[in-house]
């Protein structure tokens, strides 16, 4: 299973799933993240946390954390 978390920058993936459960899935869902969407990872930060992405045409930045509860293809 490969996560957000793994994808390298510069990389594009389609979400698969999401786990976690309750308030997290919510607050990534709200974000923008859903099943089916593509993300395009645009930059890491220097010390590795958090990712910066680009979801439905708007930056976002996410951390690791959330970013492993995230599956990815």
């Amino acid at each position: 299973m490969k996560t957000l978390r793994d994808a390298k920058v510069g990389e594009t993936v389609k979400v698969v799933k999401l786990h976690g459960e309750g308030a997290v899935k919510r607050r990534i869902m709200d974000m923008g993240i859903t099943k089916g969407v593509e993300v395009y990872v645009r930059k890491l930060a220097p010390l590795g946390d958090p990712i910066e992405l680009n979801v439905r045409d708007y930056e976002l930045s996410l951390r690791k954390a959330d970013a492993e509860m995230i599956e990815v293809e």
